[in-house]
């Protein structure tokens, strides 16, 4: 997947385009494959990077929703846990099987929590990840011996999913384009072009170079996330907002506060939402908060109160209590929640997707999470093809292996995430040893990773390497900002372009890292 090849067939395509995609989040990605695996001619286009914005800050969890069960949202359940069993079958080099444990610490905990995994165990059906069980108060330390043991009683443990997100992002863009679609960073929408009081293609800026594009397509598809308001407003200065941001602040700590391989779920926090501490990359990610927030932005920040809410949490969870210092990053994520009037708090607005046809033809996909991305990318191809007069084809993406699919692999390997790519990024190493060396010693990442990312991945910055091609960013703030000059210098070689760009590049990523350390 090279970016210069997308441009070109970009300009070289003498007609229309069945289908446009404003967006290459989760959303996007998920309709631009759709629609390309079912043969339309189709084009994606995001404004930054993948997943730059809410789609590389989720929890890192495939699952059904055990708070949605709670509040009784039983088919949001359900079609997530079924959503949830066919990604494990489909990327299975980036989603696993994660163990979760419920403590327990009042008497009734323990029979409520564990009829209501059961549930939760009977709607997962044949696709289902394990039996849900209690645990005595022994088994359940010796499973998390650094959980607050005075007045623990047991726990509950279940079984749910969890995987890398903008990993996942990034293999999905290059199905895409295996399947003949054309996907392309870095090229902003500005405008809509209309054949009459219909749209018929978009306005678009390549934001590396400047140049623009008038690009016509017998569909439209508005699948920007919480920018969704934005592109309505394009398309319809009268349209009213339906958006509205929640943020969700994640830290991260270092494993020694989690140790072994089960995570925590505190099924009931003071906003009302579920609290998790997840290993994940040798890591702990802990979160998240529920904030409604006024506007939106490609870099949220996290509040004083949700940090503090977090580490607070997670004392009262933990033996050793998290400090400040003990943070290793702090990341904050939008939720594009759809408010149709449901409650006023963010905790209690649906996260059903909402699929929606404006008279002038634009298809807008919106709300949701990770978890149902490929369903809401089917039900969003099968309405836009109609709005199209486009001749129908079948979905086939229940079945279809993401780009890296690999079964049988050593997860203890670093490159293990890559799946069927990791025998590449090997050869290069082969061909030259100091492509093997460590980025940082902190830092699982190796030399030949930034070369693949550039060739193979589009990446085109240094933030695109270490905060998403890699997770550098999340993992140790600190230890990626050291890393940041022998990246660009890479890239630089790689991209042919100048010290000026690699300085350029060094200072604007450290200038982003900072705002992931907590002063």
């Amino acid at each position: 997947m090279n970016r210069e090849e997308m441009i070109k067939k970009l300009i070289e395509n003498d007609g229309y385009w069945d289908f446009i995609i404003i967006g290459g989040g989760a959303t996007g990605l998920g309709v631009g494959l759709d629609a390309a695996s079912r043969g339309y001619k189709t084009l994606l286009l995001e404004q930054h990077d993948f997943s730059k914005g809410t789609s590389s800050r989720s929890t890192k969890l495939v699952h059904g929703g055990v708070r949605y069960l709670r509040q009784g949202n039983i088919s949001l359940v359900l079609e997530a846990l079924h959503e949830r069993g066919l990604l494990i079958r489909n990327a299975p080099h980036l989603v696993s099987h994660q163990a979760f444990i419920v403590p327990n610490y009042e008497w009734w905990d323990g029979p409520f929590y564990g009829a209501g995994m059961k549930v939760y165990d009977l709607l997962a059906g044949r696709l289902g990840l394990g039996p849900s069980k209690h645990l005595s108060k022994e088994e359940t330390l010796k499973r998390i011996p650094t959980l607050e043991p005075k007045g623990l009683r047991g726990g509950v443990v279940y079984f749910d999913g969890q995987f890398d997100d903008s990993r996942l992002a990034v293999n999905l863009a290059q199905t895409m384009v295996e399947h003949g679609g054309v996907s392309v960073n870095y090229m902003k929408v500005t405008g809509f072009t209309r054949a009459g009081e219909m749209i018929d293609g978009v306005t678009a800026k390549n934001m590396e170079t400047g140049d623009e594009y008038d690009i016509h397509s017998r569909v439209v598809v508005n699948a920007t996330g919480v920018f969704t308001d934005g592109i309505l407003k394009m398309e319809n200065p009268d349209a009213e907002p339906i958006i509205t941001p929640s943020q969700g602040v994640h830290v991260v700590l270092n494993k020694e506060f989690l140790p072994g391989d089960s995570a925590i779920m505190v099924p009931q926090t003071a906003d009302g939402r579920v609290l998790f501490a997840v290993p994940w990359h040798d890591k702990v990610v802990v979160g998240t908060t529920d904030t409604e927030v006024p506007e939106v932005s490609l870099e949220p920040r996290a509040l004083e109160e949700e940090i503090k809410f977090i580490l607070d949490h997670a004392a009262a969870y933990l033996t050793k209590d998290p400090t400040r210092d003990d943070v290793q990053s702090v990341f904050a994520g939008l939720r594009p929640l759809v408010n149709v009037g449901e409650g006023k708090s963010t905790a209690a607005i649906s996260r059903d997707h909402y699929l929606v046809v404006s008279e002038s033809g634009l298809v807008t996909i919106t709300g949701g999470k990770w978890t149902t991305y490929r369903k809401m990318a089917e039900d969003t191809v099968n309405q836009a093809s109609l709005v199209a007069g486009l001749k129908d084809q079948p979905c086939i993406t229940k079945d279809l292996r993401i780009h890296g699919w690999l079964k049988h692999f050593d997860k203890t390997d670093p490159l293990s995430y890559y799946g069927s790519d990791a025998i590449y990024i090997k050869k290069i190493v082969n061909a030259d040893p100091v492509m093997g060396e460590k980025l940082h010693e902190k830092l699982p990442y190796i030399k030949a990773e930034v070369i693949w990312a550039v060739r193979e991945e589009m990446a085109r910055t240094v933030e695109d390497f270490l905060a998403r091609r890699s997770r550098a960013l999340l993992l140790d703030a600190r230890a990626s900002m050291d890393a940041a000059p022998e990246v660009a210098r890479i890239m630089a070689e790689e991209l042919g372009y100048d010290r000026k760009w690699q300085t350029d590049q060094e200072d604007a990523y450290v200038g982003l890292a900072k705002e992931y350390l907590l002063t």
